[in-house]
């Protein structure tokens, strides 16, 4: 796969990795924070609305310099259907956890009493039922993404509203189940900073699973790999 001439190199796109899932975490828990502390003004709809603008807007910003995963589920996924190179997801999903523990800390230094535990996500049902919901809320995710950042047919400036549209879905039903994560680098940023670990490897596990089967079954329905690289321009897989 021939390679963008002005695609930024890997420190830069990493970079642009870290700053949206920076935005991500501070926007989205700031939402969840706000809403605690504020009688709950914006209500799960609002939060769920605040979730899938920000990733609307952040793959409009990035998708072009880095793919916009923003998720290290999502470059996992891209990483084992081949599109993805494996020597870079590293640098990705660092960034990404970096961005998102960055925002949870200046959260902290905003809500030093930790309301909502600055976003963190905790189950409300048993923790065989939380993976099943994050692993599908997951799923859906990555088939959406696999198909406006992957096939050519689909490739366009909604691939943005497509990818917002499905956080914000997700988040309106699965919000009240899990906390609707999708993204282990977002609850990581959280958790990490409140100290609140409890069934935290669900939100490892279910999306990192729900976005390998979401991958995968597009590209069975599909009948083949894809023509496009990501959402913007990505690194020659080989």
């Amino acid at each position: 796969m021939p390679q963008a001439p002005d695609r930024p190199d890997l420190g830069r796109r990493a970079l642009a990795e870290a700053l949206a899932a920076f935005t991500l975490v501070f926007a989205g828990c700031g939402a969840i924070v706000a809403s605690a502390q504020y009688a709950g003004s914006l209500g799960n709809v609002g939060i769920a609305l605040v979730f899938g603008l920000v990733i609307m807007v952040m793959i409009y910003a990035t998708g072009h310099l880095s793919g916009a995963h923003i998720n290290p589920a999502v470059t996992v996924a891209f990483t084992l259907s081949r599109h993805f190179p494996p020597r870079e997801a590293l640098a990705y999903i660092a960034a990404q956890c970096g961005g998102a523990i960055a925002a949870a800390l200046v959260l902290l230094a905003v809500w030093p009493g930790q309301p909502a535990q600055l976003g963190a996500t905790t189950p409300t049902v048993g923790v065989g039922s939380a993976l099943l919901y994050e692993a599908v809320l997951s799923a859906f995710l990555m088939f959406v993404v696999m198909a406006v950042a992957t096939d050519t047919r689909a490739v366009g400036a909604a691939a943005a509203i497509a990818i917002g549209g499905t956080i914000g879905l997700d988040a309106l039903f699965g919000g009240p189940v899990t906390g609707a994560s999708m993204n282990p680098a977002r609850s990581l940023g959280p958790a990490l900073v409140a100290w609140e670990w409890r069934d935290f490897w669900v939100y490892v596990v279910g999306p990192v699973a729900g976005t390998a089967l979401g991958g995968f079954t597009y590209q069975l329905v599909r009948g083949g790999r894809g023509d496009a690289p990501g959402l913007g321009p990505l690194p020659d897989d080989g």
